[in-house]
């Protein structure tokens, strides 16, 4: 069923919820119009891990959904939205299904039709949010912590895949990276920050050549392990040491060379991704190029690709906003009918 404006693109008052990782957040959306857009985030909670922990995530949303969402309300009640929507997937279970629940729950208060949002919809309707929307058709590379794509975006609320990541995603090599570095989480803005210092042809790391537009970042990955453990004088991790020691000494044996592994990891990283979306633009003819998701931060991988459109660095990142925007290009579903939606893992 549609509820009002749903699939419509139309101009109706909805609040977004995202929970699919470790952000907490909730926005409001007049149209194409960001009322609000909080945002709360667990990364200082999970650095002192190297990443996120699902159950820690999961307990977290637990405490500040209902806080978030109330801040992003402001002034305005439940009474005067006309849907809600969620990230209903893909993402980690156990936090997706905090949000989940409490979308419903906040729905079926006021017999709101609810709106079930697909994470990766979201990134890209992130481009339709602001004075400046950006219209179809377009070549879209959707780069997160867990996604790396290339799509054919030919009108708003669907998308084709042109390719795919065969392993790692781009931000998850960033972060990997980072982990490899030395550096804090999350690792793509870590390494952003250091590049800046570094030279980036002082390493050649390779860019992995794929069959089709498909990405693989595995392979810069291990180069990058095998130059931390070639300036560690070869030793690598020994028999009976443990992974904290072995870092640790490398660490004190790169040095001043860091900078320089980041700067020349994230060329790599980022040439894998800019060549990709021109080649894609060739095969598809597509006149207007757009980059999404938290990688789409990232200063190199704008200067590469400056033609591309990108949204603002606050909607890179998850954000409700964005959910919000999809569910204008969404169907909506009415009460009762969501009690027994349930949350997704992997994208469908």
């Amino acid at each position: 069923m549609e509820g009002p404006g749903a699939g419509t693109g139309g101009e109706v008052l909805i609040l977004g919820i995202e929970t699919s990782c470790d952000e907490t957040a909730a926005a409001l959306v007049d149209g194409g119009e960001i009322r609000s857009n909080v945002v709360s985030s667990q990364a200082e909670l999970h650095a002192r891990f190297g990443g996120v922990v699902p159950e820690v995530a999961s307990r977290h949303h637990l405490e500040l959904v209902l806080p978030v969402v109330q801040e992003a309300l402001g002034r305005a009640s439940l009474d005067d939205l006309e849907a809600i929507a969620v990230t209903q997937g893909p993402g980690l279970i156990g936090a997706l299904l905090v949000g989940l629940s409490a979308a419903k729950a906040l729905a079926w208060s006021r017999g709101l039709p609810l709106v079930p949002v697909d994470h990766l919809q979201g990134h890209v309707a992130s481009l339709y949010l602001g004075p400046e929307p950006l219209e179809p058709p377009f070549t879209c590379l959707l780069a997160s912590g867990g996604h790396t794509l290339l799509l054919d975006v030919q009108e708003r609320g669907a998308f084709t895949v042109l390719g795919t990541t065969l392993d790692d995603a781009a931000g998850e090599a960033f972060d990997k990276g980072a982990r490899l570095l030395g550096l804090g989480y999350p690792g793509g803005a870590e390494i952003d920050r250091l590049a800046r210092e570094g030279d980036p042809e002082a390493f050649a790391f390779p860019v992995a050549r794929v069959p089709g537009l498909d990405f693989s970042f595995s392979g810069v990955k291990t180069a990058l392990l095998y130059a931390v453990r070639d300036l560690d004088g070869g030793r690598g991790q020994s028999q009976g040491q443990s992974q904290g020691q072995s870092q640790g000494q490398s660490l004190d044996a790169l040095a001043g060379r860091r900078a320089d592994l980041a700067a020349s990891y994230q060329r790599a990283i980022v040439r894998a991704l800019a060549d990709r979306v021109h080649e894609a633009v060739e095969r598809t003819g597509a006149e207007r190029i757009a980059i999404v998701g938290g990688v789409a931060a990232n200063s190199e991988l704008r200067a590469a690709l400056p033609e591309a459109v990108a949204p603002p660095l606050e909607l890179c990142t998850d954000n409700a906003a964005m959910i919000a925007s999809a569910a204008r290009y969404a169907e909506a579903i009415l009460p009762p009918g969501y009690l027994a939606l349930d949350a997704y893992a992997q994208a469908v």
